[in-house]
């Protein structure tokens, strides 16, 4: 059995930075697509960023390009995403996913295994 448990999330000013980890137990991080979503209050959950299980392709959504970085650390069973130049609009819980020899899908549909979220948010 997979568990995944966020961390790092909190208030922050607009431009600000912050730092979100996923450790992964249970299973070798290895073996999965790891994705981040998140999920505003009222709204539906979107895609972020992925990475896939061989990690050759990283892949974010359009409104968070140039500013978020997805990273892993096979070694640790950890999972970062880096966020930079943060606006209000970032506001939301954000999950991460993994997905067994996945190859990173936008889609939440495919990711098996689920954290319980970590809060971030962004005052203007």
């Amino acid at each position: 059995q997979v568990q995944l448990a966020e961390s790092g999330g909190g208030l922050v000013q607009a431009g600000g930075s912050l730092r979100l980890s996923c450790v992964v137990s249970g299973r070798a991080l290895s073996r999965y697509a790891m994705g981040w979503f998140r999920q505003a209050p009222g709204k539906e959950r979107e895609f972020v960023a992925s990475i896939s299980w061989s990690g050759t392709g990283t892949y974010y959504a359009d409104s968070v390009k140039g500013r978020f970085t997805l990273s892993r650390d096979s070694a640790k069973n950890m999972v970062y995403l880096q966020m930079n130049s943060l606006k209000p609009e970032d506001t939301a819980v954000y999950y991460c996913a993994a997905d067994q020899f996945g190859g990173g899908s936008y889609s939440s549909a495919p990711y098996d295994y689920w954290g319980r979220g970590t809060q971030v948010t962004v005052s203007s």
